[in-house]
């Protein structure tokens, strides 16, 4: 890992930085003056409830969370830090997920504690740790540097029992907190413990009296039987507002972030945590994630899009620039986004190198790659994204990786996957996007009205150039022919939408002057004579 983020010419900067992370870094800065008492690691937390598969917005906590934790290492010349990922895997299974196999199996075990559940795709000893499984798999890939926190573990092996008898010492006031914000029906049978049936292992949602707290003995009712059960050892857990609230408590937690959903439940299980003795963490509530259609992702819908379909179509670094812009505002996470993603994240990668320290601060890929633990690459590809693209899809989805290659290299000196390996994974990802979501909806017009003889003018124009033209040059006379009236066209916008309809099949499109450079003049006027034929 480097530790190009404590560069002590980035440290004056960051006091007085804009940048989101670094705002939220000093609340810490502010909480402990002096840093963490008894020079102790402050501490980030970031909670995943492995109910259903992981997606792009529980990798964004993470991330997120990370950038945070960089951030106050800059602010504070490398003090310790540490990042706990915590699953709440001992949660009962109150919905089957819809995007997930075996669903009949799944509601036999309704209410039950998601590691006491068999995986339904068959390859980890229970739902639960597919889905952990699935989700370090993605952190660990990216670099992030995390401790693994399991609920059940800690519950079954005692971690959490002199928590819980806390707890249950201030049952009462837990409670006093808790009802006034419950309807009536909810309050009736609300705990703060949830007891693990020892007859049927479900999660009950019981009322509890506390028998002995110091003990951990509970009764309730259970299957018709008033029993008093022992909630140690994973013998219960705790409804989820009191276990986030206990874990502040039990693990020290000084930053956690959020989503806006959870608004209010931070506000309950911050005055929990201070029933319990301690002291809400810091941190940002953030807005939601949104599909296309404009509604909140959600992990049991599956709406949205999962982290492999991202990596799909763009890259990591795309992935984590998107996440990384205005927290505060929602957006929408679909298919369609990640183009943009791509090609803006290698442009502000440009920008980085000749940036004073603040712009750097201020610039998004400077925490994508501090929360990855590298420094920003400096190499420049020759293309965009967009633009490979539009090469692909006039190559046809038949199109081959090597004839792509080919290509390239007839007009991009030294284009060949050893010298730019990252250009080579994004012809991956554009064949890929293209299969999928271009070709299937490309249709070519024909021209109309003052189009065609507007494409003939181009055809000659381009006819009279040398190969070696520039792609600038070649942008110049594209407007000379859009700003002639005797076409028809009442701006070059329209122009271009003609070009790209006629030629490219699309409603949009690339610079037309990079784009002819890239394809070659030969091929465009046969693009040309085809749209006139």
């Amino acid at each position: 890992m480097t530790d190009m983020h404590l560069d002590p010419s980035l440290r004056e900067a960051a006091q007085s930085s804009k940048a989101w992370p670094f705002e939220e870094a000093r609340k810490l800065v502010k909480r402990y003056p002096d840093g963490k008492p008894g020079g102790e690691a402050m501490l980030f937390e970031t909670g995943y409830g492995p109910s259903g598969l992981p997606h792009i917005g529980t990798f964004n906590e993470v991330l997120r969370t990370t950038m945070v934790r960089r951030a106050y290492e800059t602010l504070t010349s490398g003090a310790p830090t540490r990042l706990v990922a915590f699953s709440d895997d001992m949660d009962g299974l109150r919905k089957v997920p819809d995007n997930v196999p075996q669903q009949e199996m799944l509601r036999e075990y309704l209410g039950k504690p998601l590691t006491a559940i068999p995986d339904p795709f068959g390859k980890y000893e229970s739902f639960a740790h597919h889905n952990n499984a699935m989700l370090r798999e993605f952190l660990d890939r990216f670099g992030f540097q995390y401790e693994f926190v399991s609920s059940t573990e800690r519950y079954a092996s005692g971690a959490f029992d002199a928590a819980l008898a806390n707890v249950l010492r201030h049952n009462q006031d837990i409670l006093d907190i808790m009802l006034p914000t419950l309807r009536a029906e909810r309050a009736a049978t609300y705990s703060p413990i949830l007891p693990v049936s020892p007859k049927s292992g479900v999660v009950l949602q019981v009322p509890v009296t506390v028998v002995d707290a110091d003990a951990g003995l509970v009764s309730f009712e259970d299957e018709g039987e008033t029993i008093t059960h022992c909630i140690f050892g994973g013998g219960a857990k705790l409804q989820w507002k009191v276990d986030w609230a206990m874990r502040w408590v039990a693990l020290g937690v000084d930053y956690e972030m959020y989503g806006k959903d959870l608004t209010d439940s931070g506000v309950q299980s911050g005055k929990i945590a201070k029933a319990l003795g301690g002291r809400k963490p810091e941190g940002l509530i953030y807005e939601m994630f949104l599909d296309e259609k404009g509604e909140k992702i959600s992990k049991s819908k599956g709406n949205g899009l999962s982290i492999e379909q991202w990596l799909s179509y763009g890259s990591e670094e795309s992935l984590a620039f998107y996440a990384y812009r205005e927290p505060k505002a929602a957006k929408q996470l679909h298919i369609g986004v990640i183009p943009k993603a791509v090609d803006e994240y290698f442009q502000m990668r440009g920008q980085y190198p000749a940036q004073a320290p603040d712009k750097k601060l201020g610039n998004p890929v400077h925490h994508v790659h501090v929360a990855r633990g590298e420094g920003v690459p400096e190499t420049v590809l020759p293309v965009t994204f967009g633009l490979l693209l539009n090469l692909v899809g006039v190559m046809g989805a038949d199109a081959t990786k090597e004839q792509i290659w080919r290509y390239l290299g007839q007009y991009i000196d030294g284009a060949d996957a050893a010298t730019y390996p990252e250009l080579d994974a994004l012809i991956d990802n554009a064949m890929a996007y293209n299969r999928d979501f271009v070709a299937p909806t490309l249709a070519r017009r024909k021209p109309a009205g003052g189009e065609a003889a507007a494409l003939r003018e181009l055809d000659d124009k381009l006819a009279a150039l040398g190969s070696d033209a520039s792609a600038d040059d070649i942008q110049n006379i594209v407007y000379e022919i859009g700003k002639n009236e005797a076409y028809g066209f009442e701006n070059l916008r329209d122009w271009f939408k003609a070009l790209y309809e006629t030629l490219l099949g699309s409603s949009a499109g690339p610079r037309m002057g990079s784009f002819i450079a890239l394809f070659g003049i030969d091929n465009t006027r046969r693009l040309i004579a085809e749209a006139l034929a």
